[in-house]
């Protein structure tokens, strides 16, 4: 049932979900029958990346179209600017109704950044107790990623991450019918944004027992220590790789844990479509599936993310409009930062001057059409393991990664789509990477962004520690829902009440 001129926009996000570990990339073992639904009936993107491989610098830049440096988004502790434009602010603008369900991480006190509506809490603290430490990064921080997850890896009966997504996709269905039976006319802007299938690698047994008696396969690229370059060794380092021995076993626990994850966040995204399609809003509503991260899953001898390797940086994208646009999959390199762009140009209208001069994306509406466009990715990771700011050009064939602390990295992802082969000290390329140099050091004054994320640290911990003391004030976000208007109340018709709350109605307008 239309309602208006401008398509409703769902996006469905999932947290640390390697397009690697997917059947609509390639995956002949893990079971998500909706997401590859929605891929063959969608665009794909084969080589779509973050802009900064961790979970709250990576969502900040694809709600502002900005990358981390140019927000002082550096990593998961970093405040999100309250007068920062997002792509919720532009739909909002432009008549949206802007709705958020699940995980965003947003740190500091606005826990809205342009969304009408906040469903739920998040899973994530929003103070800045998360805040890493370059200058003293030889003590691993307790709050960080450890190989724990790994090491103990397998089934369970419930986890606070089950919780919290079973809530995200209970409301966002439940909004769904909502805006269906309501009278707003406005179309809607929702994100639901599930925290699986990052880790611990832990999953209740009817998803684990999918996997029951496959083959998981173990790690195709392992790279001895000694061997490794000095990012992966800090990453090692930070979440403790070193400190216990891994078997085999649990190396095939934690990866059929994280297949069975995936297979309970499709199942998740199924409930939501279905409740799309009852609702008759599916024709009239576009429909994105992203990740913020990828995961490594021990390829490489490494876990998690906070690279720029493919595990690390690669996300799922796909964008399902078949009333729109034919379904196709494009090669050419995107990111996250160019769907602000794309929504607003979706949306219609003149994208606010307030936005326009500041977005690093371009609009992908050009590969939607099966066209040519753009195929190039800008990224910077300056978190944890990180000592000084890493960068990172992707664009043709090449990947170049840079840090003033480390040797510079070139793959031919043509060539070596395994990143085996570093390029950057031959000869025969020593001018393919000097251009990327001097590309470097006109996007980027690294030196500048050092000393911006270095005080930032010291700003932030020193809050951390002084809010520490006395009385706490949280910034975390409390959903608020007014049961003076649920369901049934004394100052409510009964029979208007009950007509509008079936779907579909059964008389009357």
């Amino acid at each position: 049932m239309p309602r208006s001129a401008q398509p409703n926009i769902l996006i469905l996000m999932a947290d640390q979900m390697a397009p690697r570990a997917l059947p609509a990339y390639g995956h002949e073992l893990v079971h998500a029958p909706n997401i590859a639904r929605l891929a063959a009936e969608g665009v794909v993107f084969d080589s779509a990346y973050c802009n900064s491989p961790l979970c709250a610098p990576s969502r900040f830049s694809f709600l502002s179209g900005l990358l981390p440096s140019r927000i002082g988004a550096y990593d998961n502790a970093c405040e999100f600017p309250a007068d920062q434009p997002t792509i919720a602010h532009d739909l909002r603008y432009r008549g949206y109704r802007t709705i958020l369900a699940g995980k965003m991480h947003f740190v500091g006190p606005d826990q809205l950044h342009g969304f009408e509506e906040r469903l739920t809490t998040d899973i994530y603290p929003a103070d800045f107790g998360w805040t890493p430490d370059w200058s003293n990064f030889a003590d691993r921080p307790s709050w960080y990623h450890s190989m724990d997850s790994v090491l103990t890896a397998g089934t369970c009966v419930r986890t606070n991450q089950l919780d919290y997504d079973e809530e995200v996709t209970f409301v966002t269905r439940r909004k769904l019918f909502e805006i269906a039976r309501g009278r707003d006319e406005r179309p809607f802007f929702m994100v639901m944004s599930l925290t699986h299938p990052h880790d611990p690698f832990a999953i209740p047994e009817r998803y684990w027992n999918l996997y029951e008696g496959a083959d998981i396969a173990l790690p195709r690229i392992r790279i001895a220590k000694e061997d490794q370059d000095p990012h992966s060794l800090r990453l090692r380092h930070v979440c403790g790789n070193d400190l216990d021995d891994v078997t085999d076993d649990q190396v095939r626990a934690a990866r059929r844990a994280y297949y069975g994850a995936i297979s309970f966040v499709d199942e998740q995204i199924g409930t939501v479509l279905d409740a799309l399609e009852q609702s008759g809003m599916a024709d009239d509503t576009i429909i994105l599936l992203i990740g913020d991260h990828g995961e490594m899953l021990g390829e490489r001898d490494l876990w998690y993310k906070m690279n720029f390797f493919e595990g690390g940086a690669r996300i799922p994208m796909i964008v399902h409009a078949p009333q729109r646009f034919a379904p196709h999959r494009v090669a050419a390199s995107v990111s996250l930062v160019d769907l602000l762009p794309t929504l607003a140009e979706l949306a219609g209208g003149d994208m606010p001057a307030a936005i326009v001069p500041r977005t690093d994306g371009t609009s992908l509406l050009p590969h939607l059409l099966g066209e040519a466009g753009k195929d190039e990715v800008i990224g910077e990771y300056l978190g944890e393991s990180a000592i000084a700011p890493v960068v990172m050009i992707r664009r043709g064939r090449f990947k170049f990664i840079h840090s003033p602390a480390d040797p510079d990295q070139l793959f031919d992802l043509e060539a070596d789509p395994d990143e085996l082969a570093n390029l950057a000290g031959r000869p025969a390329f020593a001018d393919t990477v000097a251009a990327f140099r001097a590309e470097v050091g006109e996007r980027w004054d690294l030196e500048l962004v050092e000393a911006q994320v270095l005080a930032s640290q010291q700003r932030r911990r020193l809050i951390a520690a002084a809010s520490a003391k006395g009385v706490a004030k949280s910034w975390d976000y409390q959903p608020f829902r007014d049961a003076a208007q649920d369901y049934v109340r004394g100052h409510m018709d009964l029979e208007e009440l009950e007509a509008s709350a079936r779907f579909p109605r059964v008389r009357g307008e």
